[in-house]
């Protein structure tokens, strides 16, 4: 059994992630660390992990843990995720990894010289929704592929917010512009040229609220928009000449709506529904992450597409101050 490790009491792992680890097939819940060692406790008690840590330190050092899982502030994922690679530990770290992809490439570095496995956590390449998506357009299902249309929103207005806090890696593009971007990469195996992009930063915040993407990938192009202070919204729709896919709840199935995508044929007289009822994304990706870090030949999101994805936000940052492409 793969023994799991967790840096902080973080609402996503309370909620998601260390309910996953409990129910795997494959891993144990080993140890939680907090800076507040009650903290650490009072989770470990209610998820049954047998350790509890005081500092992160304390748990990248023991031996009674395979591989973390870190769910801290993103200004924080590319110093605590070296941490522990130096430390000879597994690493499953929160998107958006870094606010800049140069800063990724130490990682690889780092990840080659120990020999472990480090990946970025986007839960929804393990969701057979999407890898459902990814083979209708390969079979020509649609036919060629001409636009991609998404749309990410929620509204939060919580100054003691991460997400609006600039300095922790606060935002709309860090945190939800990712997810439009790695679905249509790992939907259609192509990767972005140029983008356009309009971006709103909210005057008391400084983080970026609202922003209107357009991205060309070449062969066809992505266009979508985001929101953190909208009413809250997902959708995504690949739209080809012989018909479009449409994914319902494309980045959290089952709360925004069913895990259900529907394939409709040119003329829109027919429809085909696929419904993936009872997956459970979150346990889906430790379950592979635990067999691939254990030497399965797992499909995996390497630090190699995270530096992929980081580039196309990067990009789009850059276009939001010009007017007119700008290079990926």
């Amino acid at each position: 059994m793969f023994r799991w490790g967790v840096l902080s009491t973080a609402k996503i792992g309370r909620e998601h992630l260390l309910p996953a680890m409990v129910e795997a097939e494959n891993g144990v819940l080993a140890a939680i660390a907090s800076r507040d060692l009650s903290k650490a406790q009072a989770l470990a008690e209610r998820f049954g992990a047998r350790h509890a840590f005081g500092s992160y330190e304390e748990l990248l050092a023991s031996n009674e843990v395979d591989g973390v899982y870190i769910p801290l502030p993103t200004s924080q994922h590319v110093e605590w995720t070296a941490k522990a690679i130096q430390a000879g530990k597994h690493v499953l770290v929160e998107k958006p990894l870094a606010l800049d992809a140069k800063d990724i490439l130490p990682l690889i570095k780092l990840r080659d010289a120990r020999k472990v496995l480090v990946c970025e956590a986007f839960m929804v390449i393990y969701h057979p929704q999407w890898i459902k998506v990814r083979d209708l357009i390969a079979s020509g299902a649609i036919g060629r592929l001409r636009h991609v249309q998404g749309a990410f929103s929620y509204y939060n207005v919580d100054p003691g917010n991460m997400r609006n806090q600039l300095d922790l890696g606060g935002g709309a593009l860090p945190d939800i512009g990712v997810y439009p971007t790695v679905s249509t990469r790992f939907s259609t195996g192509k990767e972005p040229l140029r983008v356009q992009a309009t971006i709103e930063r909210d005057k008391k915040f400084g983080t970026d609220i609202y922003s209107s993407i357009r991205a060309d990938f070449g062969d066809f192009e992505l266009s979508f928009y985001l929101s953190t202070q909208m009413a809250a919204r997902q959708v995504m729709v690949f739209h080809g000449e012989k018909g479009f896919i449409e994914v319902f709840s494309p980045f959290n199935a089952g709360l925004y709506d069913h895990h259900r995508v529907e394939l409709h044929n040119q003329n829109h007289t027919e429809a085909q529904v696929f419904r993936f009822p009872g997956t459970q994304q979150y346990r889906l990706e430790v379950e592979t992450f635990a067999r691939a870090a254990q030497g399965g030949k797992e499909r995996v999101f390497t630090l190699e597409e995270s530096v992929l994805n980081q580039k196309v936000i990067d990009a789009i940052f850059r276009a939001g101050g010009k007017d007119g492409w700008e290079a990926v």
